[in-house]
C-alpha cells in the first residue's frame, strides 16, 4: 500500500536557494551588467576612501597641531606681572629672581625654572654692516624648559653663569649672518654694549613659532647673572617654569600662583599660565573640521546609496519575467527578497573594498615619500567596510522588497 504525503506539493518539489547560490546569481547579474554596476560602485568606493581619509587628515591635523604644542613645552608654565592692582598710583611690584628660588623650594613638581629679561643693541656682522639683536639674560635651565634645539657647540651652564663667563648662544638665523654655518659661527666674538661675548653654541626653537614667542630671528642668549650688569634692578619680565608632567600643569599652576602671590603685596596682580586651554582648544578645533569633513564623505555614501537604489529599480523593472518565472518554479519571497538584496550588497561591498584599498594606499604612499608619519587607523577601514555594507542593505532593501511582492501572474504576462 502506497504512502500519500501529507506535505503539500509546493513543498515537495519548491527549489532551495542556498546562500552560495544566492551570491552565485548575484556575481552573475553584477557580470552581465558590469558597466553599469562598475559605475555605481565607483560611487560607493570615493566615498568609502574620503570616509578613511577624512579620518585620516583629521588625526593628522590634530597629530600636527599637538606635536606644535608639545615642541613649545606642554610641560610649560609662565608667570608675568600683570599690575599693582586697581589703585593707579600703586607702585610697581614684578616678579624677581628670588621668585624663582621659592617657587623651585616651595612647588616640588617643579623640575626646571628660569627667569628672563630682554636687551637690545647692534652688532657687527662683518663688511661694515650692523644688525639689530634681541638678547635674553636667562638660566641654563632656559634650554629644557623651552625645549629648545642645539644645532651646534653647547648651552652655557652653571659654572659659566657662577663666573659670569661672557658666553652666548645665537640663533640659526643669527648664525648664518656671522657665519655660512652653524659650526662656523662657533668662536666668534660678538661686542654688545662694548663688551666682547664668546658665541659657544646655535640653536633653534622644536617647532616653528613664526614670531610669536620671546625668541625673534636675531637673538642671543646669555647667562642671567652676566645681563645684570646691564640692568637697574633685579626685575624680571617672566618666569618659565617646567614640571615633571603634564598632569601636573594644572595643579602646579595654582601653587606656583599662591607662593608668588604670598611673597608680594595683597593687591599686586600676576598672571600664571600654561598651554593646557590652548592644547584643548586645537584637540577641539581638530575634532570639529573632522566631523565636518566626516558629514562631506556621508553625503557621498549617500548619493552612492541612492545610485545603488536607482539601479536596482531599473534591474527589476528589467527582470520581471524573471522574476514571474522563479516564483512560478516555488521561489519564495524571502529568496526573491535575498536575491535582489545580495546583488545590492555586493555592489557594495566592490566599492567599499576599493575605496579601502585607495583609502589606505594613499598614506602609506606619503609615508614612503616623506618622512612625515601620517597616522593610520585600522578602525576606520573597518568603519567604512560596515558602513558601505549598511549602504547597500539599506539603499537595497526598497528594490529588492518591490521585486519580492510581485505577483507571479502578472510578472509571466509583462513584456
Amino acid at each position: 500500500m502506497s504512502t500519500v504525503s501529507t506535505q503539500p506539493a509546493e513543498v515537495q518539489h519548491r527549489p532551495r536557494l542556498v546562500l552560495s547560490e544566492i551570491v552565485a546569481f548575484a556575481y552573475d547579474t553584477f557580470i552581465s551588467n558590469k558597466v553599469r554596476f562598475a559605475l555605481t560602485a565607483l560611487g560607493i568606493a570615493i566615498g568609502t576612501a574620503s570616509l578613511i581619509l577624512v579620518v585620516t587628515i583629521g588625526m593628522t591635523g590634530k597629530q600636527y597641531i599637538l606635536g606644535q604644542i608639545q615642541g613649545i613645552g606642554t610641560n610649560l608654565i609662565y608667570a608675568t606681572y600683570a599690575s599693582g592692582g586697581q589703585r593707579v598710583a600703586a607702585a610697581f611690584d614684578e616678579l624677581t629672581v628670588e621668585d624663582v628660588a621659592a617657587v623651585r623650594e616651595q612647588v616640588p613638581s617643579v623640575v626646571a625654572a628660569t627667569p628672563f629679561v630682554t636687551l637690545g643693541d647692534r652688532i657687527g656682522i662683518g663688511n661694515g654692516k650692523e644688525q639689530d639683536i634681541l638678547v635674553l639674560g636667562v638660566f641654563p635651565e632656559y634650554r629644557e624648559v623651552r625645549n629648545l634645539v642645539l644645532l651646534a657647540g653647547r648651552f652655557f651652564d652653571a659654572e659659566d653663569s657662577q663666573q659670569h663667563n661672557k658666553v652666548g648662544v645665537i640663533t640659526e638665523k643669527l648664525a648664518a649672518k656671522l657665519s655660512r654655518t652653524p659650526e662656523g659661527a662657533i668662536g666668534q666674538v660678538v661686542k654688545m654694549n662694548g663688551l666682547p661675548f664668546t658665541v659657544i653654541g646655535v640653536f633653534k626653537e622644536r617647532v616653528e613659532t613664526f614670531g610669536q614667542s620671546e625668541v625673534e630671528e636675531n637673538t642671543m642668549a646669555i647667562p642671567y647673572s652676566v645681563s645684570r650688569f646691564f640692568l637697574p634692578s633685579n626685575a624680571v619680565r617672566q618666569i618659565y617654569f617646567s614640571v615633571a608632567s603634564a598632569d601636573e600643569v594644572t595643579a602646579a599652576s595654582a601653587q606656583i600662583k599662591r607662593v608668588l602671590q604670598s611673597r608680594h603685596r595683597a593687591e599686586s596682580v600676576y598672571n600664571v599660565e600654561n598651554l593646557t586651554e590652548l592644547l584643548s582648544v586645537a584637540e577641539k578645533t581638530a575634532n570639529t573640521l573632522s566631523a565636518v569633513l566626516l558629514a562631506v564623505s556621508l553625503v557621498v555614501l549617500l548619493v552612492s546609496g541612492i545610485g545603488i537604489m536607482n539601479i536596482m529599480l531599473a534591474t527589476v523593472s528589467a527582470r520581471i519575467r524573471e522574476i514571474g518565472i522563479r516564483k512560478a518554479m516555488g521561489a519564495t519571497k524571502r529568496e526573491i527578497l535575498f536575491q535582489f538584496l545580495s546583488e545590492a550588497i555586493l555592489i557594495s561591498l566592490i566599492g567599499g573594498v576599493i575605496g579601502i584599498i585607495v583609502g589606505l594606499a594613499i598614506p602609506f604612499s606619503v609615508r614612503f615619500l616623506t618622512e612625515y608619519r601620517i597616522p593610520i587607523s585600522g578602525l576606520s577601514a573597518l568603519i567604512a567596510i560596515v558602513v558601505s555594507s549598511l549602504v547597500g542593505i539599506i539603499f537595497g532593501t526598497i528594490p529588492a522588497t518591490r521585486a519580492a511582492q510581485l505577483d507571479p501572474v502578472d510578472s509571466l504576462r509583462y513584456e
